[in-house]
């Protein structure tokens, strides 16, 4: 059984551990992800199997009306279980709770499926800048 828990308790390298599984990157041991959701974010979802992060994703936002899912992760052996569609279904709710009026997500084509058919996202054209 998998438990979603908005603003749950993690530690930086379980966090960190996460990351560099889902975005295939070695692990560094600079970030401090409870410092950085905590000064910035408005929330975020940790999905736990017994003790184990399985999940997470970070809710940034204005400080206003708009908030922002950033690096939702799922450990490769908990993929394509529903669990990234509950943590975003999870992290929507609360920013709805929050008065936030959109929630705003960037995906690769290969995420279309979640984002838009799981989540209920509509696609929109959007721009970015590599620094």
């Amino acid at each position: 059984m998998i438990d979603y828990t908005w603003r749950g308790r993690f530690d930086s390298a379980e966090v960190e551990h996460l990351h560099a599984d889902g975005f295939s990157h070695a692990v560094s041991t600079d970030c401090d992800w409870w410092r950085q959701v905590h000064e910035h974010s408005l929330g975020w979802v940790c999905a736990r199997e017994a003790d184990r992060l399985v999940g997470w994703v970070n809710v940034a936002w204005d400080g206003a009306g708009h908030a922002f899912l950033l690096d939702t992760l799922v450990a490769t052996a908990h993929q394509r279980q529903g669990i990234a569609t509950e943590l975003v279904q999870t992290a929507t709710t609360h920013a709805r709770q929050a008065g936030c009026e959109w929630l705003h997500v960037d995906f690769e084509d290969p995420l279309g499926a979640l984002y838009v058919n799981a989540c209920g996202f509509v696609p929109t054209a959007a721009g970015v800048i590599a620094l």
